[in-house]
């Protein structure tokens, strides 16, 4: 890919509310609606721990005590986006969130937890395929 420059973009999920595409990535502090996304994604993160959530932080890309790795892998494009989701859809509506590219081994372990926990339907469509997450399972039957 550098010898023919080629690069790829960084990665991103995005989510349309009221014809307005918010866009997020990994770590974004940018959103206007920050510190509420902050909040939900504390409270998301108790509650799935407390249902049996272990994060998957074999794919973090630095070299970080655990602790700092599970944090890393927590503030994922998806996570935002499904937190602001959750704070800005009206209950029982379900969360659409496009990516650019594939969903992480540990965002689609969250997800389905996250998805039993808010007792919401949260669709993710990454690069590869549409996962469909509702109570605690995905469509895909983890194989993607």
């Amino acid at each position: 890919m550098k010898d023919v420059g080629i690069k790829k973009g960084p990665g991103c999920s995005w989510i349309a509310l009221k014809n307005v595409v918010h866009v997020f990535q990994a770590k974004d502090t940018s959103h206007e609606k920050n510190s509420e996304i902050r909040v939900m994604l504390a409270k998301l993160r108790r509650d799935a721990k407390a249902a049996g959530y272990i994060p998957n932080t074999g794919f973090a890309l630095y070299d970080l005590e655990e602790e700092e790795k599970e944090s890393e892998v927590w503030y994922h494009s998806e996570k935002l986006a499904i937190a602001f989701g959750l704070i800005s859809l009206p209950s029982g509506v379900p969360i659409r969130i496009t990516k650019n590219l594939r969903v992480c081994v540990d965002c689609h372990s969250a997800i389905k937890f996250i998805s039993g926990i808010v007792n919401r339907e949260i669709i993710v469509r990454d690069n590869n395929h549409f996962h469909r997450f509702k109570d605690n399972k995905c469509s895909c039957k983890d194989y993607w």
